[in-house]
């Protein structure tokens, strides 16, 4: 089977193509960071206006080499994400549908996330995937993400169902709005965490929902760090500020991840799961990465993160979604597909 795909919930736009039988044989990604920087953060009529200009570039480019030939169905995400975003992929998705005569389905964006540990897992031997899923399941995935945070478990029958989520701010924006109040220019994330080094950690500077019973309230909330990061701020000179960065910024960066850390491992131990995983785009930051692969040791799983093509918003994790559970999809009607911004997973 061959897929094609089209992602534009946010400020990427993406096409890509998926063979069943091969892996990912095309995935192109157009950013608009350098855009939106210059705002301090997506400006959505901005975003929708850069893939109108984009998306057909991609998929021409695609259309010129081999990639489109036999294609099987086409797919575009359908939410969650801004409006005007999603549907201009939509459109172009529908577009070629009816153009190339091809079935056409809405993919959620987090499912693609969520699937995507599972990408290389494929791609290392396309034949025994299916051989290889099963000993992966059941598997315990958290999906970071500057606008997510969702906990979720992945069952022997591929059902996927929540566990836990943000109730405010998602842990990729506690980072990017932490560094924001530090001066850091947007994205902000990767930069604090490139300010922790050499910074030693605190771990009474900042709350990370320690007080929270988990039995009783088991999901996330950052809102919390965030205020108490200005509130400490605000007792410093910008020369203190300047001499303690590292430390402040290492601070709070651990109680970022010691959150996500404490409620996922408190769910690791309910049961045994075969792996345990990470994905979305906070999954680059390497402490993260190194705090979740220790905490799958603990519990006897098998660690799996998505290679770093596919860890930001990408249109080869919504054909690999496509695939790896075609029960999750939309269907069109007459080649027409519905946007639903607040799509839940």
């Amino acid at each position: 089977m061959k897929i094609l795909s089209i992602e534009s919930s946010c400020d990427e736009s993406a096409v890509a193509v998926f063979d069943s039988e091969i892996g990912i044989l095309e995935s192109l990604i157009h950013s608009q960071i350098d855009l939106h920087a210059l705002y301090g953060g997506v400006v959505p009529d901005l975003a929708s206006s850069e893939h109108l200009k984009k998306l057909p570039f991609l998929i021409e480019k695609i259309s010129k080499s081999q990639c489109l030939a036999e294609i099987d169905k086409i797919c575009a995400t359908c939410g969650p994400g801004l409006p005007n975003c999603l549907a201009v992929g939509v459109s172009c998705a529908a577009a070629l549908a009816l153009e190339l005569k091809k079935p056409l389905f809405g993919v959620n964006h987090l499912r693609g996330h969520a699937y995507s540990p599972f990408i290389s897992v494929h791609a290392n031997s396309p034949r025994d995937f299916e051989k290889n899923l099963s000993s992966l399941l059941p598997h315990l995935g958290l999906t970071v993400s500057g606008g997510n945070t969702i906990l979720f478990e992945i069952d022997e029958n591929r059902r996927l169902n929540t566990i836990a989520e943000t109730v405010d701010d998602a842990a990729g924006e506690a980072l990017d709005k932490g560094a924001k109040l530090l001066g850091m220019p947007y994205p902000g994330a990767p930069l604090l965490e490139k300010a922790t080094q050499g910074g030693k950690v605190d771990k009474s500077l900042f709350p990370y929902g320690q007080n929270r019973k988990i039995e009783t309230d088991p999901n996330f909330s950052f809102s919390g760090l965030k205020t108490s990061l200005r509130y400490h701020l605000q007792k410093l000179t910008p020369s203190e500020i300047q001499q303690t960065l590292p430390d402040i910024c290492a601070s709070y960066q651990f109680a970022v991840i010691e959150q996500l850390r404490r409620r996922t491992e408190f769910f690791a131990k309910t049961r045994q799961y075969a792996s345990i995983g990470i994905s979305g785009g906070v999954s680059n930051n390497a402490l993260f990465a190194e705090t979740f692969e220790r905490l799958a040791k603990r519990n006897r799983a098998k660690f799996l993160v998505a290679d770093k093509a596919y860890r930001g918003d990408n249109a080869a994790m919504i054909a690999f979604a496509a695939f790896f559970s075609p029960s999750g999809c939309c269907n069109s009607e007459k080649s027409t597909l519905k946007i639903n911004p607040s799509w839940q997973i």
